[in-house]
């Protein structure tokens, strides 16, 4: 069972802030929860600008790299952008390649099968790009673990421009510039920039070097943040600094869009034409779709789907990557489901499963869920047929940091790579029973039962009287909502259950509550097991979200919906 962290409230600075800003006291107690009590930090946070982001020149390497691309556009060299198969990767190669077209560059991209390549820059890809003429590479989303890559590179007369975001090794590849914020000796303010965040950098350098009016490099600057938005949102980086400005206003920009592949892809994903878009539709409708090309098959296809003039080629493609997205559901369902059946106890820190059978481009996705499930440190493995090896993802909790864990026991592999919350790994099947005892070894000298425990952050304790259209619009402001600024969650206490629950499709209820002459009627999704603790009359504590609900709002009611997120008998919560 979840633990609720409800905070003690802050009634001065809460009321500080409401005063400063003109905004409800339960707004205000939400920012303040979350660091953001004061006015200044607060406006920022609301109301995020692009005059606000960071001068890309001040990325380590960035100077040296947006020179070396200068030249090489104005010798009309062969410039190879080699990508990554996630949206994060294909994202940043469409936007680079893009970039580099419009300022005249001849410019061409790989991105990697996942199956046959596996993740990662590779020596043969480099040969092939030198024998067609290629004299630079720049990597996207990859690149910065690829040392000998590199280093045949030079061997074969070939500059590389690295730019990723992924944690380094100790020693920085030997390439003409590593432009990545988590180089050690990078002073970059934002740290959490995904792939095609620095691409993005890159090419806003670039078009500016170029010698651009800056009226026309912002214009194409935000046609980019399009892109940007959907792979930060789908590469579960944290939605602050940086980030939200990028996302806030790519995501307004969804609002808008010329590119016939984007448009085929919203289409095909039910929406309609000029339809605003949240961050949750794009992380659980327009990204999968996107992934499912890589992890189905090969991700070529979402560089055609963006880049084609075509529409009817479009249509096929965005089609085609709707029907690999099914089929990666139904695959997915059935690794889920074997995993789940299988036994863990107190005793189990940390988690790793392998099947030989099972298809690796869903391993990280079905990672993630069962981290969801137990709340665990989490690798799921497959076999490469062709080289027999164990190849999969790993997944975290916020108490694990998942690189070190693998820094620690790197004997074991052939090769690995990610982040604190994400990696994978490529080992001998053989030493899979060995990293399993390892990996759990390491976990469970470093977490403890409460570890273990799913966690209820509540941001504040609302009273239902509070619940008004102009608060909720309030919270909608605090939006884009995701990793690192989720949605806010609010516990009511001590309310009385209206009525019966109504059973909605089998799984779901529909509750009513009541306290001090206001109700509240929250949908509870996957309730329906707990239907015998919402008896009328029963005295509960519930913790909830305010979700917009553009299906109540095109039936005339309220644009918003409570969320049902637990319930417990009144009193019954721990407090932080």
């Amino acid at each position: 069972m979840a633990r609720w962290l409800i905070p003690t409230p802050d009634p001065q600075a809460a009321g500080a802030l409401a005063a400063a800003l003109g905004i409800s006291a339960a707004t205000a107690r939400v920012l303040v929860r979350r660091s953001l009590a004061s006015p200044d930090d607060a406006r920022r946070f609301l109301h995020p600008s692009l005059d606000q982001l960071h001068d890309p020149l001040a990325l380590r390497a960035m100077p040296e790299a947006v020179a070396r691309l200068e030249r090489a556009i104005h010798a009309r060299e062969k410039i190879l952008i080699y990508g990554d198969y996630d949206v994060d990767g294909t994202m940043s190669v469409i936007l680079l390649t893009t970039a580099i077209r419009l300022a005249g560059g001849d410019v061409g991209y790989h991105v990697p099968h996942r199956l046959k390549e596996g993740y990662g820059m590779r020596p043969e890809v480099v040969e092939t790009a030198a024998a067609q003429g290629v004299t630079l590479i720049v990597s996207v989303d990859t690149g910065i673990r690829a040392a000998e890559v590199v280093r045949r590179a030079a061997e074969l007369s070939i500059d590389v421009i690295v730019t990723d975001h992924h944690l380094p090794d100790a020693d920085l590849p030997a390439a003409f510039a590593v432009v990545n914020p988590n180089r050690p000796d990078c002073s970059y303010p934002e740290k959490n920039l995904c792939g095609a965040g620095v691409a993005f950098k890159l090419a806003q350098a670039l078009l500016t070097a170029m010698g651009w009016p800056e009226d026309r490099v912002r214009k194409i600057a935000g046609s980019f943040l399009k892109l940007v938005a959907i792979a930060t949102v789908a590469d579960v980086v944290p939605l602050s600094g940086e980030n939200r400005i990028m996302v806030k206003h790519g995501l307004d920009g969804l609002r808008d869009v010329r590119n016939v592949g984007l448009r085929a892809l919203l289409a095909v994903a039910g929406f309609a034409p000029n339809t605003a878009l949240n961050a949750r539709q794009v992380a659980f409708q327009i990204a999968p779709r996107i992934n499912a090309a890589g992890r189905m098959d090969t991700a070529q296809s979402v560089i055609d789907l963006f880049l084609t003039p075509d529409p009817e080629r479009a249509r096929a493609l965005a089609q085609q990557l709707h029907d690999q997205n099914a089929e990666r559901r139904q695959v997915q369902a059935g690794i889920i489901e074997t995993c789940e059946g299988l036994p863990v106890d107190g005793a189990t820190a940390a988690l790793v499963y392998y099947s030989e059978d099972w298809h690796r481009g869903v391993l990280g996705i079905v990672a993630s869920r069962i981290v969801e499930i137990f709340h665990r440190p989490v690798f799921v493995l497959g076999r490469n047929a062709d080289d027999g090896l164990a190849q999969g993802s790993g997944r975290s909790i916020s108490a694990f940091h998942l690189l070190d864990a693998l820094e620690s026991m790197r004997d074991l592999f052939v090769k690995f790579g990610g982040h604190e919350f994400a990696a994978g790994v490529t080992l001998e099947a053989t030493r899979v029973e060995e990293f399993r005892t390892r990996f759990n070894a390491y976990a469970a000298a470093r977490l403890g039962p409460e570890d273990f425990e799913p966690t209820l952050d509540i941001d504040a304790s609302l009273d239902l009287r509070e619940i008004t259209d102009t608060v909720t619009e309030e919270l909608f402001a605090l939006a884009p909502f995701g990793h690192g600024n989720p949605p806010p969650l609010f516990a009511a206490l001590d309310v009385e259950v209206a009525g019966p629950p109504v059973v909605m499709k089998e799984k779901h209820l529909r509750i009513t509550v009541r306290r001090d002459g206001r109700t509240l009627t929250l949908k509870a999704w996957n309730f329906a097991q707990r239907a015998a603790e919402f008896s009328p009359g029963a005295r509960i504590d519930i913790a909830f979200t305010i979700e917009e609900d553009a299906y109540s709002a095109s039936r005339g009611y309220a644009p918003w919906a409570a969320i049902l997120r637990d319930a417990r008998p009144k009193g019954a919560m721990q407090t932080s």
